[in-house]
């Protein structure tokens, strides 16, 4: 007699085909100053430098699914991250996969669709970054360039973004 087999299931992650995103929020700063400086500099488009990177997929079997991928500091409104950030020492940093329901209306940039398998090619890339943080060294951004290459083929992504920040960005 056959018997049932049980599945188990895992949250989906977006198949061949899924779109790919870069977003861009305001870095995060300890409360008071720190915390104003930043989101003046990112509301007055200040400086392409001072935004965390991220990036999204999205997925046409779960198009009300976005994944969101980064990479941070463990402890983002630490004082003493911001003082070993501008210093340039090693903070310990953390890869964080989330859900978001919709894509940001602003600052959040399709660059291109996924060539390859997206859950073997996030486990793969995920498994050999360093999580050792240095700002300007191994970063959010290099997380992200290397991210969307991994997934799309694009190489230096944010490069890109940059010089198209002269002119207007490309919007979703």
């Amino acid at each position: 007699m056959g018997g049932v087999e049980l599945m188990v299931a895992k949250p989906p992650l977006p198949a061949r085909g899924s779109d790919v995103f870069v977003a861009a929020v305001p870095l995060r700063a300890a409360n008071g100053p720190p915390q104003l400086v930043m989101s003046t500099a990112y509301s007055f488009h200040l400086s392409f430098d001072l935004q965390h990177f991220m990036v999204l997929s999205t997925s046409a079997h779960l198009p009300s699914q976005v994944l969101v991928f980064d990479f941070q500091p463990e402890d983002p409104e630490s004082i003493y991250a911001a003082l070993a950030a501008l210093s340039g020492r090693k903070i310990p940093g953390v890869l964080q996969m989330r859900k978001m329901k919709k894509l940001p209306k602003t600052r959040c940039w399709r660059v291109g669709s996924c060539n390859v398998d997206v859950e073997d090619a996030i486990h793969k890339f995920n498994s050999n970054w360093d999580t050792d943080l240095i700002v300007g060294q191994h970063d959010c951004r290099h997380y992200t360039n290397g991210l969307v290459e991994c997934l799309t083929g694009e190489k230096h992504v944010l490069d890109r973004l940059r010089r198209s920040q002269k002119g207007t960005f490309p919007l979703v």
